[in-house]
């Protein structure tokens, strides 16, 4: 059973930072891409970032230069760092993880709230 738990949200102001933190489960971390995603209220779901197996990352443009993605296999945890947050950025944030070949096999966290005030 997949089990992925998100931690680290919360609130901060405009310009801070915060790291968010996934758990995964162990029997698909090593092999299985992993990404954030965000959904505000009203909108659409959308990427953040996404790492693979090997470390190779992607960011949603809105987030480049600011956002970090990173694992860890010996802890099976991915990480998003998060700076320089700006109020847009509020949003619920989930953990994903997708198998490389078979796309359907896709598992989702619960969700973590990051707020930005101005």
């Amino acid at each position: 059973q997949v089990q992925l738990v998100e931690s680290g949200g919360g609130l901060v102001q405009a310009g801070g930072s915060l790291r968010l933190s996934c758990a995964a489960s162990a029997s698909i971390f090593s092999f299985y891409a992993m990404g954030w995603y965000r959904q505000a209220p009203g909108k659409q779901r959308e990427l953040v970032a996404t790492i693979t197996s090997g470390g190779s990352s992607d960011y949603a443009d809105s987030v480049k230069g600011r956002f970090t993605i990173s694992r860890d296999n010996a802890k099976n945890t991915v990480y998003l760092q998060m700076n320089s947050l700006k109020p847009e950025d509020t949003a619920v944030y989930y953990c994903n993880a997708r198998h490389p070949v078979y796309a359907y096999r896709t598992y989702w966290g619960q969700g973590t709230q990051v707020t930005v005030s101005s």
